[in-house]
């Protein structure tokens, strides 16, 4: 066995990326630090790596690199950077076999129209097809992903058309899937969100200046009031002459991920007119009526657990207790190939309240449960702390599929509801019961929504057709490989 990179989240799905953008009428303002502080409030959309670019009346400077906001940027690299009237920041959670700097975003490319930088929170459908026919077209690729193809087809469009906006609003009849973009021209700060709204967007105003974000709470980090959200399939231009959408790719039926509600936005974020600490105290409130258990106390699994475990206790009268403490001071921890010492590394990131726990009928609340790995460990610290019994709810359904839309499920290969029935996960993870939230439940959770939701993680039903499997680049390959 080799030795593992062990994240006490790492049963959770993982969402890829986060944006945010700025514009000021004002030139020369410091918009690098404002967007240094949004991507601060964005971090939880993406740890692996993160990038600013600066447009400075045409000229633009980026850095993008490795890891967390406070590790890639200094102060002094924010002050490279320097004053201008837009910027772009970018936030990204990259699957295991895309984690190069390569890959960190934003992107920027020179064209013969002049300079574009790119942000993107999402997954293509159609990516892998859309990348062989610009290979053979002549494009060179330096990334993996996705991101890379929506800026080459958009610079395409560009070169044929009047204004960059027209180029994307052309662009967006190739591309399918999962977008929420930011664009930076020399003169303008575009975004666009995909026909369905699978990835959430919005609009601020921070004294005049026009911000976009993927979560509100990134605009309440700066000061910022919030406007709307940007509807699915709209095309919003900020410039000197101020803000203007394009609907031509409105209309569709929107299918927002539910995720969003149930894991991937922050509790204090509001997404679509609703309340995202709400939807949760609302999952834990339904997961009470359907599945319910004579017990002492209940607890969530930190920290996506621990609003629906709140909802769970108001419904059900029993007392809520804080029953964990995740140590928040240290990242990754490489764990030697032994059982033991794995074991020695939750208990550094997680440990157990005694006095909550100890001789007591624990409800334990999590909002899913993908591997199970994870789990197991959190119910062994119950167990050897002295629970007298476990009783596990999960709220969401099921995750039995894999998610196209830019959540890191990309096969059901590892996923325990999919190899396993319910009586089995819970002998696994040693619990005395499971119950999971219903897919009735789960579509209702955000009150007031004004959206529909992709549920094609629980269901299989997607909104749009599943994409072929891409097949292994010869240049990823080793030499003989197959």
């Amino acid at each position: 066995m080799t030795n593992e990179q062990y994240d006490i989240q790492n049963d959770s799905p993982q969402e890829k990326c986060g944006v945010f953008g700025i514009f000021s009428n004002k030139t020369g303002s410091d918009v690098a630090s404002q967007a240094y502080l949004s991507l601060y409030a964005l971090q939880h959309r993406g740890q692996e790596s993160c990038g600013i670019a600066v447009c400075n009346e045409g000229l633009m400077q980026y850095h993008s690199d490795l890891g967390l906001v406070p590790d890639v940027f200094s102060k002094e690299t924010l002050e490279k950077l320097g004053k201008g009237n837009m910027a772009i920041g970018h936030v990204r959670y990259s699957p295991i076999d895309q984690k190069s700097r390569s890959n960190a975003q934003p992107l920027v490319v020179r064209h013969i129209k002049g300079a574009m930088a790119i942000a993107h929170n999402g997954s293509l459908t159609n990516a892998a097809e859309l990348r062989e026919k610009l290979q053979m077209e002549g494009t060179v690729f330096h990334t993996t992903n996705d991101t890379e193809i929506i800026i080459n087809i958009v610079t395409k469009k560009r070169i044929h058309t009047n204004t960059i906006e027209n180029a994307i609003e052309k662009a967006m009849y190739e591309i399918q899937g999962a977008y929420s973009l930011l664009i930076m021209s020399p003169t303008k700060l575009i975004a666009i969100r995909d026909s369905f709204g699978f990835r959430p967007l919005c609009m601020g105003n921070l004294n005049g200046d026009i911000v976009f974000a993927s979560e509100s709470c990134a605009l309440d980090s700066i000061g910022a009031e919030f406007v709307r959200d940007i509807e699915p399939g709209e095309i919003v231009v900020a410039d000197k002459n101020g803000v203007r959408g394009i609907k031509t790719h409105c209309g569709q039926k929107s299918s927002m991920c539910v995720f969003e509600f149930i894991y991937f936005a922050r509790p204090d974020s509001v997404i679509q007119n609703a309340s995202v600490h709400n939807a949760r105290l609302r999952a834990g409130e339904f997961l009470a009526e359907e599945h319910p258990v004579d017990a002492d106390v209940v607890v969530g699994a930190p920290d996506s657990g621990l609003d629906a475990a709140l909802g769970y206790s108001r419904k059900s009268k029993i007392p809520y207790g804080i029953g964990f403490i995740k140590n928040r001071y240290i990242g990754r921890t490489f764990i030697q190939p032994t059982q033991e010492e794995r074991d020695k590394a939750v208990r550094i990131k997680l440990n157990t309240i005694e006095a909550t726990i100890k001789d007591k009928k624990v409800v334990l609340i999590d909002d899913s449960i993908i591997r199970g790995t994870t789990m197991r460990r959190i119910v062994k610290l119950l167990r050897e702390t002295g629970a007298k019994e476990v009783h596990l709810r999960i709220a969401s359904p099921p995750f039995i599929n894999p998610c196209y839309f830019g959540t890191d499920i990309p096969n059901r290969e590892n996923l325990i509801s999919y190899k396993l029935n319910k009586t089995e996960i819970r002998d696994y993870l040693s619990v005395d019961s499971i119950g999971f939230l219903s897919i009735e439940h789960v579509s209702k959770i955000a009150e007031n929504a004004n959206c529909g939701f992709c549920n094609g993680c629980f269901t299989g039903n997607y909104p749009i057709p599943e994409p072929q499997a891409a097949p292994k680049s010869k240049y990823d390959q080793k030499i003989g490989e197959n």
